[in-house]
């Protein structure tokens, strides 16, 4: 796969005497509804011959093509995933809910002594070696395989409440505020899943 992410960070800091690296991601820092989820990976040299190449930023891929590739990531790799409801969003703020996700991913996996994660802000709470990585996704294998995890699993769950919801489309906009969801939420108002906090939801 061209320009796909490679393994080069992770093997650096192996050489550096890391041996636990893990890349964490997430989903759902824009959406006006639903959780903000983030997942954690850690990737095998054994496991990277088999994800290398085929794996990219979730953003990259199509849905089916996700799907498989988490089954793939969750079936060799280590991992975790960490969830923050819409409520925790509007009392402590997107970021903060993200980093929260982000650190509750990270403890899932047994043995960490680096994180990269995509983005460009540290977590300061982390007490493990960190650096933020611009566009991680697109050039960390460990960063990209969280960024497909955090996707599929946040997707599934905007599917199964638009089951509930269905006036909302979070079955196709998974809770992004286009503008068929914008405009039922004038007409019906807000669920208890909508981030009041953000504009366009919240009056």
């Amino acid at each position: 796969m061209k320009n796909s992410p490679t393994f080069d960070i992770e093997k650096e800091l192996f050489y550096m005497g890391y041996e636990h690296v893990i890349g964490v991601d997430e989903c759902g820092r824009g959406p006006g509804a639903g959780p903000v989820v983030a997942a954690a990976v850690k990737i095998s040299p054994e496991a990277m011959h088999g994800l290398i190449g085929v794996v990219n930023d979730s953003k990259k891929l199509s849905e089916k093509k996700r799907r498989e590739l988490c089954l793939l990531i969750m079936n060799t790799c280590e991992w975790g995933i960490g969830s923050i409801d819409n409520q925790i969003i509007d009392e402590i703020n997107i970021l903060e809910a993200t980093k929260l996700a982000m650190r509750m991913a990270i403890v899932e996996i047994k043995d960490v002594d680096y994180v990269l994660i995509d983005g460009n802000f540290r977590i300061k709470e982390l007490d493990i070696q960190h650096q933020p990585i611009i566009k991680g996704d697109s050039l960390s294998l460990s960063v990209a395989a969280a960024s497909i995890v955090a996707k599929v699993h946040r997707d599934a769950v905007m599917t199964k409440l638009h089951e509930t919801f269905p006036l909302y489309g979070w079955d196709t906009n998974k809770g992004y505020l286009t503008k068929k969801h914008i405009e039922a939420i004038k007409e019906y108002g807000v669920t208890e899943f909508h981030r009041l906090s953000f504009k366009k939801v919240g009056k």
